[in-house]
């Protein structure tokens, strides 16, 4: 229960594990600072999410689609969160089913660094 309290130091962060073994240890980037469980759930959702899409080709069965995401794709994960944080194996078979929308795959409406980014540019 504490997970969902305070947040670690930093706020919250996601590790992005590559399928493909092209990384070292696998590890992609950890992005943090997301202030709360919530928000950096949603965002490893979407995330994984939009990688199955770029994983699905047309003609593609949904054991073919996680087949694909498994040797190409992205994963992603909450550090810390225990079993609080979202998990990508419980959603795999209903996302390899069923093509995702622009919003359910928009992770970089979700991403903290993009608030980062907008007050330099003000």
């Amino acid at each position: 229960m504490s997970e969902t309290l305070f947040a670690p130091e930093g706020g919250w962060r996601v590790r992005i594990i590559d399928l493909s073994g092209g990384a070292e240890d696998n590890i992609v980037e950890e992005i943090g600072g997301f202030p709360d469980l919530i928000h950096a759930n949603a965002f490893a959702r979407a995330y994984v999410r939009d990688s199955i899409e770029r994983c699905r080709s047309a003609g593609l069965s949904p054991k073919e689609v996680l087949q694909a995401w498994f040797a190409y794709g992205e994963d992603a994960e909450v550090l810390e969160s225990g079993e609080n944080g979202w998990r990508s194996a419980n959603e795999l078979d209903d996302f390899a089913a069923h093509r995702a929308s622009e919003m359910e795959r928009d992770w970089r409406a979700l991403d903290p660094r993009r608030a980062d980014d907008e007050d330099e540019v003000e």
